[in-house]
């Protein structure tokens, strides 16, 4: 039995007969950019994250770089950031002329180190982004007295991790801003690309919302120099659709996440998933860690069994940001990371067999 990595195709025939009776709504209404879809979807998410406002932009890459300018990110500017991450993190950080400024990962979350974050300050920084990776939440606290002792911004990046919780309290609502990402292999994906975010601060979504409609608060006048990144009605109508199942869908994850760690209990060499106590992984990805990952990985495919890796070279080590003067060897955690980790197929539609099928060519591989 060959087990897809991610098969998006199996959810969409569930619910097929809604969306599509959503995209003809949308179709008769005429409005197809912003209007009563985006602002439905809006009210409905600001909700579900417990914050004011959410406010709907065209990717989870212009929700990063909207809140960066609404917060006068400039040139010379430091934003603390991962290296372990996808790169759009490090790009808005760019977009606005700011200076990317890494710190390393802990072992067990993947996620920016809090207790690294402090030494990384200077009188430059402005900000920080912390990543919930994979669906895994931030140790919040520690990072929140540092940012507050310094009078530090913090953007958070959700882009994998909406409904993840710490403490009982929704990721996105802890920083001034948080950015969703609804790619369509997002845990509330839509057909396309969008994205949201989320801010308790009047003004910031005042700004955010000139920002993403051209800089303009009335038609044809322009207040500031904006983008172009409104949420089209139709990936509104549809992410309304699915938000329904989001909670359904995330404990059919967990289920997932619960089996593999079963099945792997027993095998030595794999280290599962962690998860911070009094908080909530909504496994975007499921994400081991193994010394021969690649020989895993290519092993896998021999058997049919999808996997990914996310992600295989840290971002100080890319081409595109060698002017930083990093090198190797400086963030040790996230270079051990990029070659130990492998991601599993774990999305809610996925079989117990096929785990079990996943879980069997693993298994084999191992003697």
């Amino acid at each position: 039995m060959s087990v897809p990595f991610f098969d998006l195709k199996r959810q969409i025939s569930l619910i097929k007969p809604e969306l599509l009776s959503a995209f003809d709504s949308t179709l008769e209404s005429g409005a197809f950019i912003l209007g009563p879809n985006v602002q439905a979807l809006e009210a409905h998410f600001s909700k579900f994250i417990g914050t004011k406002h959410a406010i709907g932009v065209a990717s989870g890459t212009d929700a990063l770089h909207l809140s960066l300018k609404a917060i006068n990110i400039k040139e010379g500017d430091e934003v603390i950031t991962t290296p372990f991450t996808f790169v759009a993190t490090v790009d808005a950080i760019y977009y606005c002329g700011g200076k990317p400024v890494f710190v390393d990962i802990e072992p067990n979350t993947y996620n920016l180190d809090p207790a690294k974050v402090e030494r990384a300050i200077t009188k430059k920084t402005k900000a920080i982004i912390p990543v919930h990776l994979y669906g895994q939440p931030v140790d919040f606290n520690p990072l929140l007295n540092v940012c507050s002792k310094h009078g530090i911004k913090i953007i958070e990046d959700c882009a994998q991790a909406i409904g993840a919780e710490y403490h009982q309290q929704k990721v996105g609502s802890f920083g001034l801003c948080g950015c969703f990402s609804f790619f369509p292999t997002k845990n509330l994906g839509c057909f396309g690309d969008g994205g949201i975010i989320t801010t308790n601060d009047d003004k910031v979504a005042e700004d955010l919302r000139v920002f993403r409609a051209i800089g303009s608060r009335k038609t044809y006048h322009y207040d500031v120099i904006g983008y172009n990144s409104r949420l089209d009605a139709i990936q509104a109508a549809i992410l309304l659709v699915r938000f329904k199942y989001l909670d359904d869908w995330t404990r059919k994850r967990r289920h997932n996440a619960n089996l593999y760690k079963k099945h792997f209990k027993d095998i030595k060499e794999i280290v599962c998933p962690f998860e911070l106590s009094d908080s909530l992984h909504v496994y975007n990805q499921f994400t081991i860690r193994i010394k021969d990952r690649d020989a895993l990985f290519e092993y896998l495919k021999t058997k049919g069994i999808g996997s990914m890796v996310y992600y295989p070279l840290s971002l100080h080590l890319q081409k595109a940001f060698a002017h930083l003067g990093y090198k190797k060897g400086d963030f040790p955690e996230s270079e051990k990371a990029q070659n130990e980790v492998l991601s599993l197929p774990i999305f809610p539609e996925l079989t117990e067999d096929e785990i079990f099928e996943a879980c069997a060519a693993i298994k084999s591989f191992y003697g």
